[in-house]
């Protein structure tokens, strides 16, 4: 059983769920979530910086460059698979959990990769293990909300479950910080703490395998949702990609930002970044808890989703004239509240104009998951060319970043299916 049971009802037969789920079922999503973005973005936000200097400090920008972008392009093809093999697998363990667990142990072993990493390629495959493990798990932990949420219930548990990103990147950097003395435990830690994360919530999951299965989807598919036939989709798709466009040149350069442009040292980035993880984490919680509850009691995503895109423009907008570490942190408590209301509002919006929901939610969650993943592969290849091309100018970088959150406010304007 499952809070007040909709798991017995999708144990069966995968059925659209109408019982609303308890705390306990949420309690154990959320933990799930926390400890998976704590093992995936610490490194993101300090350790792979860290790293990328230590091993190679003349080729720092262009080595993270490389490494983010082709661990980005891993996790584009891993979301959908994962996803697809998710919604086919037929288990006693059931249809998730397998790949919950499974994703979070592979990912022990690509942080331990990445810490125990002596050369640029090493620390290159190492994340890109990491990106293939828990994208695997991210695929499972999104199907979740299509399984087992009903549709009345789904901003509430999309913006709960929304605080889990920045509370795990403020307790990821933090013990990023505490362990400083070792560059193995910074890692690995979190790592163990998404492993146990991940078993709690497969233990709260029925255990009965489906008896209605998907039909194998062509590999052309498993990437593509067709726009023109699911055009809400389509856009929803759309605001999501340029709206992470600009999240993902905030959180891989902020670092790099410090360092070249505000003129603070790599020893002091730790302290910087939780710092400002911090104060981003916080507007992040308060907004997306509230935009995702009043969006359910209101029945309307549209709007709040569009105010989100333009708060984090002008966040970005701030970054980009910053002049000290003050400005900065007014920036990023902005990026904070407009990131944690649009994660919130539009997970739930994305779930309700989802297409073959029933057979194929993981596959196609994986399929909008490409809207997270994507600019983490393209914006380092764009940012590279910006920062050489303009000698590091990161005003320009930010400037480009808040252009692509404003045209994603745009975007959401043409989903007509849903207010």
């Amino acid at each position: 059983m499952i809070g007040t049971g909709p798991g017995t009802l999708l144990a069966g037969r995968n059925i659209t769920p109408v019982q609303r789920v308890g705390w306990s079922f949420i309690a154990a999503y959320v933990i799930a979530y926390l400890g998976m973005w704590m093992a995936l973005l610490s490194p993101i936000l300090v350790g792979l910086t860290r790293r990328t200097e230590h091993i190679d400090a003349a080729h720092a920008t262009a080595n993270l460059s490389l490494i983010l972008g082709l661990g980005a392009l891993v996790a584009l093809v891993a979301n959908p698979v994962f996803g697809h093999l998710s919604d086919l697998t037929r288990s006693r363990y059931g249809t998730r959990g397998l790949w919950l667990t499974g994703g979070a142990a592979a990912g022990v072993l690509g942080l331990t990769l990445v810490a125990l990493a002596q050369t640029t390629l090493q620390l290159l495959l190492g994340w890109c293990l990491t990106q293939l493990a828990f994208n695997a798990e991210i695929a499972a932990l999104a199907a979740l909300l299509a399984d087992h949420v009903p549709r009345q219930q789904r901003g509430t548990v999309s913006g709960i479950t929304s605080v889990s990103l920045p509370v795990g990147m403020v307790l990821g950097t933090f013990l990023v910080q505490a362990l400083d003395t070792s560059v193995l435990a910074s890692f690995v830690v979190p790592a163990l703490i998404a492993l146990a994360g991940a078993t709690v919530l497969a233990l709260r999951l029925p255990r009965a395998a489906r008896t209605q299965r998907p039909a194998r989807t062509p590999l052309r598919h498993i990437f593509w949702l067709s726009p023109r036939h699911f055009p809400d989709f389509g856009w929803t798709w759309c605001s999501r990609f340029l709206m992470f466009s600009g999240v993902a040149v905030l959180m891989a350069y902020q670092g790099l930002y410090l360092i070249q442009q505000l003129g603070y040292t790599a020893d002091q980035l730790p302290r910087l970044i939780f710092l400002a993880t911090l104060v981003q984490a916080t507007s992040h919680a308060i907004i997306g808890l509230a935009g995702g509850w009043l969006s359910d009691r209101l029945q309307r995503s549209r709007v709040f989703i569009i105010a989100a895109a333009l708060i984090y423009c002008a966040a970005l907008l701030v970054i980009a004239f910053a002049t000290s570490y003050g400005a900065f942190l007014l920036g990023v408590g902005l990026a904070g509240a407009g990131q944690g209301l649009y994660v919130a509002v539009t997970r739930s919006l994305a779930v309700n104009v989802l297409p073959e929901r029933e057979l194929h939610a993981a596959k196609n969650l994986g399929i909008f998951n490409i809207a997270d993943t994507s600019p983490q592969f393209l914006m380092p290849a764009l940012a590279s060319a910006i920062l050489l091309l303009s000698v590091a100018n990161y005003t320009l970088l930010f400037v480009v970043a808040a252009t692509a959150t404003a045209l994603s406010a745009m975007a959401i304007r043409r989903v007509t299916g849903v207010h």
